[in-house]
């Protein structure tokens, strides 16, 4: 046994590549298996022994047959009505009750149930649904199509989590409650979750739940934004450093007892685990349980596992239980992380200073995550290099045994906790205050878009290239170099290109059109999306409300790198086109905004104008006759003539011409105003090259005249599916159809980019992209 430990030695890295190698495969291209070949080249390279190059062959061979399996399970249907079992992943927000259930046969769903009343609610709320068996009849649904290739996937999401479909449930039935040995840790998870509520202040409650047991759902959204913009997000999720805060706390306790150390040992071996769950099961959690379970057994048995073979060997078991895991965020940086601390060791020994090494520690990670946060969420925070020396020590030092103390005074029948609220919170909601105001810069977060799967390859490569810079003592000139030269140039790429691009972009029922100038020299974004939104019961209303702005209009510009909108126009003052507007602003730099004249003294446009008020930005009325150029871009407002606001036909108009190409951008504008544009610009209009569609497709819109007079060689209607309205209306439809006029509705066929070069014109959609 001791002679296979010393061979396998520094090498289960290796095979953890082979199995990461060969789920990828599975579940994307078996195109991808080629990389084993690159694995064993490097192997080789290595010099392993002969046996692991056959070994590292067979298992990812091996486990990529494995890995197809399950990958091929998850798109057989799901046999209803069906015996399904809550699993401890769940939320009841607004109306809707949403989480994964496990089938007779273990294998995991996505379900959805639309509460009926609010005692319903009421009732799922008092009781912990984990381990409780229902009787669910309703239909499995196809995944929603993401509203553009930046936009979030519910179908990536079910893979990552290995789920086979989505469940709409019409009827639940309760069934029984399944007995486990994770039953009463769900119950004391469910339990302590109230009971945090009910002991803690308002202000620390969802923090407590955060760092205590990983319940981040009740999170402010804008404080949380304030932990991205910090790159500080990593704090809330319990990771290695709460496994040993709990790890040292349980094991002294027991010393202090007098349980001997052996006996202690296993006590901690089985607590772990218990912990594991008992925190909500995150990727980081688990994978730093599981390091330190397999060094403590090693150490039992007097075997000595290397830290990297512990992590790789926590890695595999991790794919093997849950092989979409490759595809979650949170396993991806979690693991990538520690590598980083774990190789860079011989670097971060050199230093004894403790605030040169945790720079060092926070430069590590920082830069070999990068790439990857990269490719997830577009942007990186560029304050995270400090931000991280002073709030890691801080949070984990300080934050996170304050919260454990707290708890424990909780459940002591003195008044201790109050006293030790009465001091902490102040100084806490001091710090949030601080934490908010350092963090409103726009301009500390770096957003040179999504890169390319080539572009991630050429990254990385730069990563490890600076990091053996820095192992060879190379001067840090040329490390910074390395680092530096291939980001600057991803950066910049965007000004290189040529064309003229125009995207649609697939709000639902809404508008949202961004225009982006020949190498980048302007960007133009006409409206931001919204949502029509209705009074209704309290019991129904969401805890966390959905904003088009910031889940599809940011998400998009930030992924195609867009930091700043030179012009931002609001066409009219309707929530469909305008609400949107204040989130943009948070997050994009934007250098003017136009209204039609008499639009912002409408209440759709308080948030935005209050939003507004916190930045440098020009706001300008506009109307008929405003032009201005950019390069070969002529832009030119056609409507409106009055100053007096009065809805739709007071829209602003957007005439954009590009060499011989022009377009023309109308807003909500309805008949009345067709009929006096076509007057006024018959010759301008006549047979233009692209059009959109006045107010969604509406019948009260494109009238006949005006259609024959553009006679649009494309044509857009911004409408969301199966929306209310109908939109497009079919009469209108069937008009463009007779003159034989091509089409896309945003809602059916999803984002939709023009591209313009040299007078041709390339159409793609975003949801035949995702079908393919």
């Amino acid at each position: 046994m001791l002679y296979l430990v010393n061979l396998f030695r520094h090498n289960w890295i290796f095979y953890a590549l082979s199995i990461c190698i060969s789920a990828l495969a599975a579940f994307e291209s078996g195109r991808l298996l080629f990389l084993l070949a690159f694995l064993l080249l490097f192997s080789h390279y290595k010099r392993l022994l002969n046996i692991h190059l056959l070994l590292i062959l067979i298992v990812g061979i091996g486990s990529y047959s494995y890995f197809s399996y399950e990958a091929n399970k998850l798109s057989l249907p799901v046999e209803l009505p069906a015996l399904l079992t809550w699993t401890d992943e769940y939320i009841i927000n607004g109306v809707m009750l949403r989480g994964f259930m496990i089938n007779e046969s273990g294998e995991k769903v996505y379900v959805t149930y639309e509460l009926r009343n609010e005692k319903e609610k009421q009732r799922f709320e008092a009781q912990q649904l984990a381990g409780t068996s229902f009787i669910v009849t309703g239909k499995q649904v196809s995944p929603s199509i993401p509203a553009h290739r930046y936009g979030f996937s519910m179908a990536r999401y079910l893979q990552s989590r290995s789920a086979r479909g989505i469940i709409e449930i019409q009827q639940l039935q309760y069934s029984h409650q399944k007995k486990s040995i994770m039953q009463p840790i769900f119950e004391q998870r469910f339990q302590l979750k109230r009971h945090i509520v009910e002991t803690f202040p308002p202000s620390l409650a969802a923090e407590a739940q955060a760092l205590l047991i990983g319940f981040q759902e009740n999170v402010d959204d804008q404080l949380n934004r304030a932990y991205q913009k910090l790159g500080i997000t990593h704090l809330f999720a319990i990771s290695g450093l709460h496994v040993a805060l709990v790890s040292f706390l349980f094991f002294q306790l027991w010393l202090r007892l007098r349980i001997r150390r052996e006996i202690a040992t296993i006590l901690l071996l089985i607590l772990l685990p218990l912990y594991a769950v008992l925190a909500g099961g995150a990727p980081s959690i688990w994978r730093a349980v599981s390091v330190v379970e397999l060094i403590m057994l090693a150490q039992y048995f007097r075997w000595k596992i290397p830290m990297d073979d512990a992590l790789s060997i926590s890695f595999i078991m991790f794919v093997l239980l849950e092989p979409g895991a490759v595809f979650q965020v949170g396993f991806q940086l979690s693991y990538l992380a520690t590598y980083s601390l774990v190789y860079s060791g011989r670097i971060l020994a050199r230093y004894s200073n403790f605030w040169v090494q945790s720079f060092y520690i926070t430069f590590v990670c920082q830069i070999l995550v990068y790439p990857l946060l990269l490719h997830h969420f577009y942007e990186i925070s560029l304050s995270s290099f400090i931000a991280n020396i002073f709030f890691v020590p801080l949070f984990s030092f300080i934050i996170l045994p304050i919260n454990l103390f707290a708890l424990v005074l909780t459940f002591l029948p003195f008044p201790l906790d109050s006293f030790l609220f009465y001091i902490y919170e102040p100084l806490r909601t001091a710090l949030t205050n601080f934490i908010l105001y350092i963090q409103q810069p726009i301009v500390q977060m770096w957003n040179p878009g999504k890169p390319s799967i080539m572009w991630l390859i050429l990254l990385y490569s730069s990563v490890f290239f600076a990091f053996y810079l820095l192992d060879q003592h190379a001067p840090l000139k040329k490390v910074f170099i390395a680092l530096i030269l291939p980001a600057f140039i991803f950066h910049v790429q965007p000004l290189l290109h040529s064309d003229l691009k125009i995207a649609f972009v697939n709000v639902g029922q809404g508008d949202c059109i961004v225009i982006e100038l020949p190498r980048r020299k302007s960007v133009i974004v006409i409206d931001a999306g919204g949502l029509l939104r209705f009074e209704q019961e309290e019991w129904k209303e969401r805890k966390t409300v959905y904003e088009v702005g910031r889940q599809v209009v940011v998400p998009y510009l930030k992924g195609r790198g867009m930091q700043t909108i030179d012009t931002f126009v609001l066409s009219h003052a309707d929530a469909d086109h305008v609400e949107g507007a204040e989130e943009v602003l948070r997050e994009i730099l934007v250098k003017e905004v136009h209204v039609t004249p008499g639009s912002i003294a409408k209440p759709v446009m308080n948030d935005f104008l209050y939003e507004l008020e916190k930045t440098n930005t020009k706001l300008i009325e506009k109307m008929a006759g405003h032009k201005w150029q950019i390069g070969q871009t002529a832009f030119e407002y056609l409507w409106p003539l009055e100053i007096e606001y009065e809805g739709n036909n007071d829209s602003l108009v957007l005439f954009v011409k590009h060499n011989a190409f022009r377009a023309l951008f109308t807003g909500d504008l309805e008949q009345e105003g067709e009929k006096e544009l076509i007057q006024l610009y018959d010759e301008k209009l006549r047979n233009i090259d692209l059009l959109k569609g006045g107010h969604h497709g509406s019948k009260t819109s494109s009238i006949e005249e005006f259609v024959t007079v553009t006679n649009p060689k494309f044509a857009v209607f911004m409408a969301g599916e199966n929306n209310r309205y109908n939109h497009p209306h079919i009469d209108v439809v069937n008009r463009f159809e007779a003159k034989n006029i091509p089409y896309a509705t945003t809602g059916l066929d999803g984002t939709v980019e023009v591209s313009i070069s040299e007078n041709q014109i390339y159409i793609e959609k975003s949801n035949a992209l995702f079908r393919k």
